[in-house]
């Protein structure tokens, strides 16, 4: 996916970006950042700027606090007359004051509700909520997306790849998913299925409440699912395979029926995206529409380190409630050449006559979404992995073409420019088997950013 870098520095006279194509550096627990770009993201590249903020990888960064301390938690209920508490993965720099949500991909507001969109050659929208939460209950009232391959997701996600979720297969319009993983073991036996009404046609409320014993799912006020912390012990290590670490809610809409995905994960979505589809022709994207999205905070656990009540952070790699502390040390980055060990890092000054340019270093700035998605259920590599409770893909008997069960929408009313409704799909529903471009790397050159100082300067 493209990835733009904004220039903080150059905002109060205009707005500059640099874009230069490269591969970014892999990294991994056992393969772990460099020093010159010490951050690893969600996605599992490494940077610096927002690869420290939500999302950063502390088992796989150059350091533990290479990543910037997260945002505690905070409770509100989101409506969405307006994006104002939402900023781009271009401009957030960690100012959880300011804006409530990052995203990537285009959200869009109409009608009073959000809409998650997909159009063709994109890999789709997620919005990360900035605050993170330590025990709590997520709710969110919201219609799915439709088409065999499109996933719409609400789940919430740690740094240490602790996983919550509710997931829905466009192809299977009368199911929803719930799942949980452990420090991103990609054990796939953890999800069940739920029956419930047309999730495209109607609204329902869904529901995350994870206490410190016990994680309940509920839709629509009935409680459907729950994992007892007792259940998940592991006798091999002795420790409790049970999320525990702070976690943001994310929102998503994305496209797991890509060519480029594993076959396993294909398979799971229902096949390939139909980039021909009633939706796209009609409206130009896939969408997702959320109604509200509720955030309240529960107490920390008992053990807590309490050293503050501003932010997160993580003490080692381990990875464990036990390694968390609460701080009120500073989540905001001075500009996207920061990272937790040097939050005030800058873009270069220019010197007097213009003389003495910076040496040319490039980095990785802001990660983009993947194709893969934003959890671990995007990355099933075959169908024959670990079982998973009936979520191998042979579920879309419901929309299976391109998304038929969603007869007869509604047409929420949507401001005049953004040339969305809600209608039925027709059409044959073949899949043109196309894909979205593979994910590129933006990086952004410390010289590049120089020369655009300079002719700002010169203006």
């Amino acid at each position: 996916m493209t990835r733009f870098i904004t220039f903080a520095l150059a905002v109060a006279l205009s707005a500059q970006s640099v874009l230069v194509a490269g591969a970014s550096q892999k990294c991994s627990p056992t393969q772990k950042c460099p020093s010159s770009a010490p951050c690893c993201s969600l996605y599992g590249e490494c940077g610096s700027g927002a690869y420290c903020l939500g999302g950063c990888d502390m088992k796989s960064s150059f350091a533990v606090d290479s990543c910037v301390p997260m945002p505690a938690c905070k409770s509100k209920t989101y409506n969405w007359d307006d994006l104002s508490s939402v900023a781009p993965n271009t401009k957030y720099l960690g100012d959880a004051g300011k804006a409530d949500w990052v995203s990537s991909g285009e959200p869009k507001s109409a009608g009073g509700n959000l809409l998650l969109t997909m159009a063709p050659s994109t890999v789709g929208t997620l919005l990360g909520h900035n605050h993170y939460m330590w025990y709590g209950k997520a709710t969110a009232k919201l219609k799915t997306s439709r088409g065999r391959g499109v996933v719409t997701a609400f789940i919430l996600m740690s740094d240490a790849k602790d996983e919550i979720d509710f997931e829905f297969i466009g192809a299977d319009l009368s199911t929803a998913q719930t799942n949980y993983y452990y420090q991103g073991i990609t054990d796939y036996t953890h999800g069940k299925n739920q029956s419930l009404s047309n999730t495209f046609d109607e609204y329902h409320i869904y529901e995350i409440d994870w206490k410190p014993e016990k994680i309940t799912w509920s839709i629509d006020g009935q409680a459907i699912r729950t994992l007892d912390r007792d259940s998940t012990m592991n006798e091999t290590t002795n420790q409790y395979n049970y999320p525990s670490t702070p976690a943001r809610v994310q929102l998503s809409l994305w496209p797991a029926g890509l060519s480029t995905n594993g076959e396993g994960t294909i398979a799971w979505a229902g096949g390939l995206v139909d980039w021909k589809s009633e939706d796209i022709q009609k409206n130009g994207y896939y969408y997702a529409i959320f109604d509200s999205v509720s955030i309240e905070c529960y107490d920390p656990p008992k053990s807590a380190k309490v050293e503050g009540s501003k932010a997160y952070a993580y003490t080692d790699d381990s990875g464990t409630e036990g390694s968390v502390k609460i701080t009120d040390d500073s989540t905001i980055l001075k500009s996207f050449l920061g990272n937790g060990k040097d939050k005030d890092k800058d873009y270069p000054s220019p010197t007097k006559g213009g003389s003495n340019p910076p040496r040319p270093t490039e980095v990785a700035v802001i990660p983009g979404l993947s194709g893969a998605g934003p959890g671990l259920d995007g990355k099933r590599p075959g169908d024959g992995d670990n079982g998973n409770n009936g979520n191998n893909g042979n579920n879309g008997n419901n929309g299976n073409n391109g998304g038929s069960g969603g007869n007869g929408g509604s047409n929420p009313s949507a401001p005049q420019q953004s040339g969305f409704t809600q209608g039925p799909v027709g059409g044959d529903g073949n899949s043109s088997g196309a894909s979205a471009p593979g994910d590129q790397v933006l990086q952004g050159s410390l010289f590049a950013v120089f020369i655009a100082i300079m002719a700002l300067v010169t203006l």
